[in-house]
């Protein structure tokens, strides 16, 4: 029980947030392709800041990714 605890903060708990993230993007390309359809602009800006916070979001996961490095809490 106390490896399930940490298993946000392991390699693959890591991986499986940037997963999740990054499935956001089909709903952000989605808001943009009917934002475009409709001429839009305002779903257009927020669908550009949903994209923006995808993005910092994986950047995040990828530096604690890479912080990670050989310290896995379920591998030890």
């Amino acid at each position: 029980m106390s490896k399930a605890k940490g298993f946000k903060k392991s390699k693959s708990g890591t991986y499986l947030s940037m997963a999740g993230t990054a499935f956001g993007a089909i709903g952000v390309a989605k808001q943009v392709k009917k934002a475009r359809k409709e001429n839009d602009t305002l779903r257009l800006i927020d669908a550009a800041v949903s994209a923006a916070a995808i993005v910092t979001g994986l950047a995040i996961l990828y530096r604690e990714l890479k912080r990670l490095g050989d310290d896995d809490v379920l591998l030890g």
